[in-house]
Parts: structure tokens; sequence; C-alpha cells
């Protein structure tokens, strides 16, 4: 264990695996910062590229990883997750496809976690699921399928890409209306409003990255919106 200073007592029981990206050009910078006292931020466990993982924080602790977020109504998901960083420059420093013994690594770490806490399929995300607006990780490559077929979060095959109607910025009523009712059912924190803007377009990109990584664009296809629903119908 390499303890970080930054954490404080939890006010929920444990519901929600979170699962990050480290965004920093070295798993050593990575570290580096999770650890500084200054910084602020941590997280309970660090995998590096290579599989080793170790612990920052205690789980019964309240790290400091997912900033202001919120899931199916919940705004505190510090208070009732356990963050997991998973070195990767990510998108602004070349992010690259997660190799195979940090996701054996992951994966392993992931279903020890979920098994002792009890934590439900659908509540294990990604840090762009509970801050779309601001976080992009761990992204489209990360394979979730994979974690799925493990027994650690949920997953449906996705729709194919195909022509069809597609709805986009400005786009307004009920087809709009649906979308944004589904989604924020899903979990998304999305405020129905009958119009396509930022927000929306910001839940569809966190939506995609996670479940339809194949394109990723904001844009509400045929494809995106059937992959929504047969989660949705999953329970």
């Amino acid at each position: 264990m390499i303890p970080s200073p930054n954490h404080d007592a939890r006010t929920a029981r444990v519901d929600i695996l979170l699962l990050h990206y480290t965004g920093m050009t070295t798993d050593e910078e990575a570290l580096a910062r999770l650890t500084d006292p200054e910084a602020k931020v941590s997280s309970h466990y660090f995998v590096y590229e290579d599989g080793r993982t170790i612990q920052l924080v205690p789980e019964a602790r309240r790290a400091w990883h997912a900033g202001l977020s919120s899931w199916r109504g919940a705004t505190d998901i510090n208070a009732r997750s356990i963050g997991i960083e998973i070195a990767n420059p990510g998108h602004e420093y070349g992010y690259h496809d997660f190799p195979e013994r940090q996701i054996e690594a992951v994966i392993v770490l992931c279903r020890d976690i979920v098994k002792r806490h009890a934590i439900r399929r659908e509540r294990v995300l990604a840090h762009s699921d509970v801050a779309p607006g601001r976080k992009q990780d761990p992204g489209e490559k990360f394979p979730w399928d994979r974690l799925a077929a493990s027994g650690v979060g949920q997953w449906v095959e996705p729709a194919p890409i195909a022509p069809g109607r597609t709805l986009s910025a400005n786009d307004r009523g009920a087809e709009v209306e649906e979308l944004q009712k589904r989604l924020a059912r899903f979990g998304y924190a999305l405020a129905v409003t009958r119009l396509y803007d930022d927000n929306t377009r910001s839940v569809v990109t966190a939506f995609q990255r996670h479940f339809r990584p194949e394109r990723v664009d904001g844009l509400a296809d045929m494809s995106t919106r059937d992959t929504l629903a047969r989660l949705l119908a999953r329970g």
C-alpha cells in the first residue's frame, strides 16, 4: 500500500464502483498527484499499465476521485463509491489501448470489490457517466464488454450503426423528450427540456463511450437509442 492522505469519513454505504483513467503522461506523475496533499485528489486503487495494483486509500474511507458528479439523484458519489485509477495517458496525452496485463488485473480487482460489497451490475460506472460534462474517462477504448463477461458491470451488444433518424443539436419535440427521459431513468443527470441541447449531447456522448464505443459523436442515432432501450429493458 502507498497511502494517500486525501480521504475522509464515509457518509453512505458503498454501492458504486467507479472506474477512471489517470489522464497523465506517466504512471509516476499520476501516482504523485494522487498522494499529494496539495492536490486533494485520490482513489482507493491504482493499476499500472503492467498490471501491478496498489491501494492508496482504505475502502472504509471516502477517497476524493469523483468530483462534481451525480448518478440516479445522488450527488456525493465519493461517499458511496470505490474508485479505481487505471494508468493511461488519456485523450489529452495520446490515448491508447489498455494493455492486456492491465485489464486482467482490473478484472480481478473489480470482481473482488463487487463481490465483497454486493455492488449491482448497473452500478459499475465510468467517471464520464457520473460527470458527462467534465470527464471522458476511462473512455471508448476501455473494454467494458470484457468486464461484463467476467460478471462486472452491464453490457448488451450495441446495435449496428445504420442509416435512420438521428437526433442532433437544436432538435426539439417528443422524440427528444423521450430520449432525455430514458437517459435520466438509466441514471444520468439530465433535465427533460424537449430540446437537444449541450447537456443532452454530453450525456449521449458519455453513454456512447461506455455502451456504443464504435462511434462517439454525441448524436443520438438509431444504434445509440436502440442500445439504450435494450439496456433499460434488462432492468
